[in-house]
């Protein structure tokens, strides 16, 4: 059911119609029954965005003959750095279109442009893992790192290349443990995401985005944790749509690298995945040629590029809100230098701006 324009001018059905006249059910029914859909498109994440950030959402929906033929969940951003967008979507690794046919994704695009006059917005964003349109400008700036994993595997660790595989024992060697828990686990997570959060320069979600997500998801969502002892020292959440665990926050504490903490916690969620019969690991998306790129490679990734296409509202452009932005350069090297309690403090109100 994947959608690619490939004319322009793709002829309008006059029997489409686009709304926000659309139920929770009526939607995630849709969602749940496209093959192209993630979890980032089921309803529940309207309320994260709106709860956790206070940020306006429109969700679309295409109907034909009365049927829901399409939808398209857009969220509205307001910066005075980087102005006003709307997002498919923000803060998560994939969202965008999702349609039965070409012309029913056409349609939506199209409604956006009524959605942007009201938002005053400068671009829509549209997170896709494939080419939906051949017309609008793109970004292919990220890639999805996803590992396949195979029915009856047995022993995760076996499976594994031998560096990572030394690194895991090494771990164990050093007397770290790991553990699969739920929102109990959350302030653990939290403490090692904002530190590591700090070290990188980026301000942090507040602990209310996390908070909110296991409220709506709290059935399929994971939280793993790698100990010293008591002290948690790499943290990450999982979240499971069909068949794919994907972990889209990890860290680990930088004081704690020689013992291999974020090796371990990645083994371990992974050997959870195979536990839930996952046939994938998703590790999120990166950047080709960082280290975060090249780490996940070394566990057998196979990379695919992400297509962030966007519908440039008159006189506005394409945004550039990534940190190898050299104008961004020095207030990265002054977060590095705030103490983790300020830097978590302030982290919030900054980054809900930054989609």
């Amino acid at each position: 059911m994947a959608v690619t324009v490939t004319d322009a001018n793709v002829d309008r059905d006059e029997s489409i119609v686009v709304s926000t006249d659309i139920t929770e059910t009526e939607w995630n029914a849709f969602v749940d029954a496209h093959t192209e859909s993630s979890g980032y498109h089921r309803w529940g994440w309207r309320r994260v965005f709106e709860r956790a950030f206070g940020h306006e959402t429109t969700y679309l929906a295409a109907r034909q003959h009365g049927d829901v033929v399409g939808v398209l969940p857009l969220v509205a951003i307001k910066s005075w750095v980087f102005g006003r967008s709307l997002v498919s979507l923000p803060f998560v690794n994939y969202g965008g279109v999702l349609a039965a046919n070409a012309g029913v994704a056409r349609a939506l695009i199209d409604h956006t442009a009524t959605i942007a006059a009201a938002h005053r917005v400068s671009h829509v964003e549209l997170r896709h893992r494939a080419r939906h349109f051949d017309d609008l400008p793109f970004k292919r700036h990220k890639a999805a790192m996803c590992l396949p994993l195979a029915a009856g595997q047995g022993d995760a660790l076996r499976a594994l290349p031998p560096l990572v595989r030394n690194r895991v024992r090494k771990a164990e060697k050093s007397g770290l443990t790991a553990e699969t828990g739920g929102r109990e686990l959350l302030a653990d997570f939290y403490t090692v995401f904002a530190h590591n959060m700090r070290d990188l320069g980026t301000p942090v979600y507040g602990r209310v985005f996390f908070d909110e997500l296991f409220e709506e998801f709290a059935a399929s969502a994971s939280v793993f944790i790698v100990r010293q002892g008591t002290t948690p020292l790499a943290s990450g959440i999982g979240l499971h749509f069909r068949r794919t665990l994907e972990m889209p926050w990890a860290s680990s504490l930088r004081s704690a690298r020689s013992l291999s903490p974020n090796t371990l916690l990645y083994s371990h969620a992974i050997r959870h995945a195979l536990a839930e019969e996952c046939t994938v690991f998703d590790f999120g998306r990166s950047t080709p040629g960082d280290g975060p790129y090249e780490f996940k490679l070394r566990w057998g990734a196979e990379p695919s590029p992400l297509f962030w296409e966007y519908r440039i509202s008159k006189g506005g452009r394409l945004p550039d809100q990534s940190p190898a932005n050299p104008k961004f350069k020095p207030a990265i090297e002054i977060w590095k230098r705030l103490p983790v309690r300020v830097a978590t403090l302030l982290g919030p109100a900054i980054v809900r701006s930054i989609p």
